[in-house]
């Protein structure tokens, strides 16, 4: 069970996510800890908001779901951000995110960082969320804490890393959560083994990683820690659309990790979890979607 001394944070961005029909809520940071603060009742998230109509509406939203906005910041300059969401004919999503957003400029208060510091165990972030220069610094300030864990979410979409940037999150983190395209970026980056199992062995080995999520679409899941390894491969379902799985993914790879979980299991659920929010319009689910791992981790 998830003790009541663990605490998740997340840092980075939340957006609308704009379809040609509507507009979600949506940024991966957000949808991870949505889904943490759903399973387990509580959660923080670090963020930013424009001081505009879209920036209005997500704090409205947020607030009238009693979803903590303590830690989302108004920027007064610099608008809320958007991503443009078209689907393939797999439903896979294809981003244009528009830049020069409110969470390319965060920054935090030191009351801020330091009440960070104090209520979190493992810091969530992604490496999307570090495009710009002004967040980086910000997201780097906040690394190396002794009492801290640290998850990362790899997002090489773009051209919005750089292999500095790479080797600085894998050199900070605990748990990493990647896809196979992602895997053959840091081949091609770190000179890895061709086998996915020897690639991930290798970065456990190189970096501080005690445990890596490698994500294959439909065909499933890895897990790989120093000790072991695991696969695990849902059953089919109709699927409207893929958007968000990943940080469903990583929400309960998150929590498996914290409470120790067995591997075999944190992939299992990890799995059907991302399935269920494949089932969906959109990276949030239905109320009935978290009830089993309520369950599980409450």
């Amino acid at each position: 069970m998830f003790g009541r001394h663990k605490s998740i944070s997340a840092f980075g961005e939340i957006l609308w996510d704009i379809y040609p029909d509507k507009k979600r809520l949506g940024g991966a940071p957000f949808n991870f800890i949505y889904h943490i603060w759903k399973i387990v009742g509580k959660a923080n998230f670090i963020s930013s908001v424009g001081r505009d109509s879209y920036g209005e509406e997500i704090l409205a939203k947020l607030n009238s779901m009693d979803f903590d906005t303590s830690r989302i910041i108004v920027d007064e300059e610099h608008p809320t951000g958007t991503v443009l969401v078209e689907l393939d004919k797999n439903k896979v999503p294809r981003f244009t995110p528009t830049c020069n957003c409110c969470y390319d400029f965060l920054k935090l208060s030191d009351k801020l960082t330091s009440k960070l510091f104090s209520e979190t165990d493992i810091l969530y972030f992604g490496t999307f969320s570090s495009r710009s220069e002004i967040t980086r610094n910000t997201l780097v300030s906040l690394f190396n804490q002794p009492k801290l864990k640290y998850f990362c979410d790899l997002n090489l979409r773009h051209s919005f890393y750089s292999k500095e940037l790479v080797e600085q999150a894998l050199f900070t983190s605990n748990v990493v959560k990647m896809n196979d395209e992602e895997l053959d970026k840091l081949r091609e980056m770190f000179h890895l083994p061709q086998t996915d199992e020897d690639a991930c062995k290798v970065l456990l080995n190189n970096f501080r990683i005690e445990l890596i999520g490698l994500t294959l679409g439909e065909n499933g899941a890895y897990l790989f820690s120093h000790d072991e390894s695991n696969y695990y491969k849902p059953m089919r379902a109709e699927i409207i659309d893929t958007l968000g799985a990943g940080d469903a993914f990583a929400a309960i790879l998150c929590l498996g990790y914290l409470t120790e979980m067995p591997l075999s299991k944190t992939n299992q659920y990890a799995n059907e979890f991302a399935l269920e929010v494949c089932k969906v319009n959109g990276a949030l689910p239905d109320e009935s979607a978290y009830s089993k791992y309520i369950s599980l981790f409450r």
